[in-house]
């Protein structure tokens, strides 16, 4: 069983940073697409970034230019980059992994981010 914790997460002001980390239990770490969604309040949970396996990387349009998606297979870790935040980014962020050799997908329990003055 595969096992994603993330950190990182916190309150900070319109036009902070912040960076996300997560770390995953995975012997095959270095084989997943990895991505970080997030669900506000009455909202579904959705998509900010992915990266594959080839480190190609994807973003939605709301956080094109301000975040930056990594990994790091060494480590088993990815990273989500949070410049110029916005209270709209204001959600609790969840780590995701996808196996694709067994296609299953993992979940992190998420982190509270909160954009505020």
């Amino acid at each position: 069983q595969v096992q994603l914790v993330e950190s990182g997460g916190g309150l900070v002001q319109p036009g902070g940073s912040l960076r996300l980390s997560c770390v995953a239990s995975a012997n095959r770490f270095n084989e997943y697409s990895m991505g970080w969604y997030r669900q506000a309040p009455g909202s579904e949970r959705k998509l900010v970034a992915f990266i594959t396996s080839g480190e190609i990387t994807h973003y939605v349009e709301p956080v094109k230019g301000r975040f930056t998606i990594s990994r790091d297979n060494a480590q088993n870790m990815v990273y989500l980059q949070m410049d110029s935040l916005k209270p709209e980014d204001t959600a609790v962020y969840y780590c995701y992994a996808m196996d694709h050799q067994l296609n299953h997908e993992y979940w992190g329990q998420g982190t509270q981010v909160t954009v505020s003055p």
